[in-house]
């Protein structure tokens, strides 16, 4: 309503500009096609007898002459020019410059450009608002309301993170029937923090809160709250909280609370600093002296090491809620929620896909599911497959191919020999993950990729998984070593090189797996890696004497693990041949594949036509024959499903 408002009155002043342009051009004298002549041409046309018919307005003359034409010009103060025009037979007509223009339109012309100023600034002064408190009108909450009328969300709609529903469903409770929990004195929890990395669904599970309990729910960013005016973040969360208490019981879903509720006294601008004096009426509000039973405050953050202490006290935030990435049982979930809005082949296999995308959060796995249907979409599929889902997730994971980029005979051979050193040196370390794909199709900034599936979800890692990992990492530079010699090694080993200093550092002076080190932990905290401007935790602080042992102790790691992959390849050089080999002719191996290429069995590769083909057979088994199509398993939901793979 508001909105439409302000387009009225923008209407209504392009109408009176053009209303004012329109009198102008309507003034005597303005109008085109009027020829503007020197009163001396005038005058010689009036002797001459052209000038048929004249119109006198004060000192401007208006007139006709005998061809049809007309002209206007001024007349000084010439008494003897009406005497003139009548002994030359000129019509003459005359009238006061009033007659022309009243004198209160007159004074409304004048005046015209100011009023409109004047107007103008009514306009834009009423829209800002006033008052101490509103800045220039900023000090109302921008929280937007969700009610009943919006879209429900409830629990149903949120997968993967089943102990966070939990431990919100007390809150939902409190909701439904606070008096339930006030008789035995209970209070409802001032406030819920929602801590988890980004895309875990914290909005989407606070919102599903508010949809199980059917109250209002007001979402705001943390960001929304400061300006660059003093008191304007303090006057709108006073307001966003009365707001809040006339829509009682509901919730005030703030995302991004490290916005607004970072540490205190850290800042340039000391106690008087605009985000400080926000968080502190926030403060105050969730637990000072007003009475916000009713209302509880639900936030979001993946940063929850740097918020005020104050803001996570018994009082403000009294849950703190963990939404982690999920498992792969929650990320199976996560996938046929999403599933269920696109139609799915019988060959797709949820769980093998939820197996392969370790640590993806559910708005990965949401766009994995987008992608693999619009991959579908161009590959003129009616359904989604398998396939496409497993290439969708290479795009996603590794980049999208890069087949335009035309490599040397001599470069695919090279990068072939270094992936399948990588496979083979995966096969013969029991402790690393089994190999899942190997490619030498460029993807990303990478030339080729091997591409290793965990069987399950790991929270820490074996010292024999690290060692195994660390083999598997230098054995692409192993690889060029010995097939192409030492002078013809290149530099497509350098995020290899990256990720093995990384490993054995971490194993040095976070992990202790070092003997001469011993368990001692030699980094930097992040505040002391920021205070000496580093975006990445440093080493510690140490003698020059420890510090030249932990350098030999991490290369003394690395070289160990260089000599078990040197020693891996020599024995199973005929394998690696093989393999190297099978990746310059296929492309790309599945982890099957690969382990029947090392047993030197030959590859029954299909063609995408064959691939199609053996689809539809699938789902033509699958289907009832029209002799049972009358029963009631004809029209199962899967079966309309197949019968559309075809």
């Amino acid at each position: 309503m508001k909105v439409n408002k302000n387009i009225l009155v923008w209407i209504l002043i392009a109408v009176g500009i053009g209303f004012l342009v329109n009198w102008f051009d309507q003034k005597p004298g303005s109008k085109g096609g009027v020829q503007k002549v020197p009163y001396s041409t005038f005058i010689s046309d009036v002797e001459k007898g052209n000038v048929e018919k004249v119109s006198i307005v004060g000192n401007d003359i208006k007139g006709k002459l005998r061809n049809g034409s007309t002209f206007k010009t001024f007349a000084p103060n010439d008494s003897t020019l009406v005497q003139r025009l009548i002994d030359k037979s000129v019509i003459v007509s005359a009238s006061e410059l009033d007659d022309e223009m009243p004198a209160f339109l007159a004074v409304l012309l004048n005046w015209f450009p100011m009023l409109l100023l004047i107007a103008v600034w009514i306009f834009f002064m009423r829209g800002m608002g006033g008052g101490a408190n509103k800045a220039l009108g900023m000090g109302k909450s921008r929280a937007k309301l969700l009610n009943e009328n919006t879209k429900k969300v409830t629990f149903d709609d949120v997968a993967g993170i089943d102990e966070a529903k939990e431990d919100l469903q007390e809150t939902v409770d409190f909701l439904r029937d606070p008096k339930k929990y006030q008789r035995l004195g209970g209070k409802l929890p001032r406030g819920v923090l929602l801590v988890g990395p980004p895309g875990t669904g914290k909005t989407l599970t606070a919102r599903a809160v508010a949809g199980e309990a059917s109250v209002p729910f007001f979402s705001i960013s943390g960001s929304d709250f400061v300006e660059m005016f003093v008191g304007v973040g303090a006057a709108r969360v006073r307001d966003m909280f009365e707001q809040a208490k006339k829509q009682a019981p509901c919730i005030i879903f703030v995302d991004e609370l490290d916005a607004v509720g970072r540490r205190r006294g850290t800042g340039m601008g000391g106690g008087n600093d605009e985000r400080e004096q926000t968080l502190n009426q926030m403060l105050v509000e969730m637990d000072g002296f007003e009475d916000n039973e009713s209302v509880i405050v639900m936030a979001a953050t993946n940063r929850p090491d740097v918020l005020d202490p104050a803001l996570l006290r018994p009082g403000r935030f009294d849950r703190q809620v963990v939404v982690p990435n999920p498992d792969i049982n929650g990320r199976e979930k996560i996938l046929s929620v999403h599933m269920k809005k696109i139609p799915m082949a019988t060959d797709v296999d949820v769980k093998l896909i939820a197996r392969g995308t370790p640590g993806f959060s559910g708005a990965d796995l949401a766009n994995l599911v987008n992608e693999a249907a619009l991959l579908a979409v161009r590959r003129n599929h009616n359904v989604v497959h398998h396939k496409d889902f497993e290439d969708a997730k290479d795009k996603v994971m590794m980049g999208a191919e890069r087949r335009s980029l035309a490599l040397s005979d001599e470069e695919k051979k090279l990068t072939a020999y270094h992936e399948a050193g990588h496979a083979l040196a995966t096969i013969y370390s029991p402790a690393s993950d089994p190999v899942h794909k190997a490619t030498i199709i460029p993807r990303g900034r990478a030339l080729g990729m091997v591409m290793r599936l965990p069987e399950r979800d790991s929270v820490s890692i074996a010292y024999d998984k690290l060692k195994a990992n660390l083999v598997v990492g230098v054995a692409g530079r192993v690889t060029e070593e010995i097939i192409f010699g030492e002078e013809k090694v290149t530099t497509g080993a350098s995020s290899d090189i990256q990720m093995i200093t990384d490993m054995a550092s971490k194993m040095v002076l976070e992990w202790g797996y070092s003997k001469k080190v011993g368990t001692l932990r030699l980094v930097e905290s992040e505040e002391q890696s920021f205070l000496r401007g580093m975006n990445t935790v440093g080493r510690a602080n140490v003698s020059e004497q420890t510090s030249k042992v932990i350098d030999e102790e991490i290369k003394a790691i690395i070289d160990e693990a260089t000599d078990t992959c040197r020693n891996i390849l020599k024995k199973h050089i005929k394998q690696l041949h093989l393999l190297a080999d099978a990746l310059i002719e296929y492309e790309t191996l599945s982890g099957d594949e690969i382990k029947l290429v090392i047993k030197g069995k030959k590859l029954k590769r299909e063609t995408p036509e064959q691939y199609e083909e053996k689809s539809i057979k699938k789902v033509s088994k699958s289907v009832p024959s029209t002799k049972k199509s009358t029963s009631k398993k004809s029209t199962s939901k899967k079966s309309v499903v197949d019968e559309d793979d075809d």
